[in-house]
């Protein structure tokens, strides 16, 4: 079954950070998956779009158009794009019939902290126009499924509740307990050997 993970977030939240390892992950697992990184797709397929409202909601059509048809054809798409009005991301819903909203919420002050091409204090200073987080709005999510904070949660655990998510609705196979095939009997000398190592009361 395909899907597409939807990453949304401000800049420097942490959005591709969390999705590459997601990425990573479900490539172990044997998912046919595509990253459609926002940047990238902007970059390449209509550089010509600005960041006001309207232009922004056309890049998030488009990369919603992208990730339906590679659903479609079977291969799960993961995306991290900022998308910050919430009746685009509304759009990419409909459109999508898997679809995963993943909002990596981070504070505007720990974004500018991490953010390694000083575009926040750029947009601060007039050079960019219509920032998301500075001179643009970010909409939060009203019902993701997945909500995490790149603030409070590591890397590690936003990429284990994004997974977590994923097993509980079906779209991955639940991980097996390497001892669930143990009897009783095996089970008890275990128990009794950890007891006499000191391990268990």
């Amino acid at each position: 079954m395909s899907f597409t993970l939807w990453f949304t977030g401000l800049p420097s939240s942490g959005k591709s950070t969390v999705a590459k390892r997601v990425e990573n992950e479900l490539v172990q697992e044997g998912i046919k998956i595509h990253n459609l990184d926002g940047d990238d797709i902007r970059g390449k397929l209509h550089p010509d779009l600005g960041f006001t409202k309207e232009e922004r909601g056309t890049n998030n059509k488009r990369i919603a158009f992208i990730a339906d048809l590679l659903n479609r054809n079977d291969v799960s798409a993961i995306v991290a794009a900022i998308s910050p009005f919430e009746e685009y991301r509304d759009y990419a819903r409909e459109m999508i019939d898997n679809f995963i909203l993943v909002y990596t919420e981070c504070p505007v002050e720990v974004c500018k902290e991490r953010d390694p091409k000083n575009l926040y204090q750029k947009a601060e200073e007039g050079e960019i126009p219509n920032f998301t987080g500075v001179n643009h709005p970010y909409q939060e999510p009203e019902n993701p499924e997945v909500h995490v904070n790149t603030e409070e949660q590591s890397p590690e655990e936003c990429k284990e509740a994004v997974l977590k998510h994923m097993r509980e609705k079906g779209y991955l196979e639940e991980k097996r307990d390497e001892h669930s095939n143990m009897n009783e009997k095996d089970k008890k000398k275990v128990r009794n050997r950890l007891r006499k190592l000191g391990y268990l009361k």
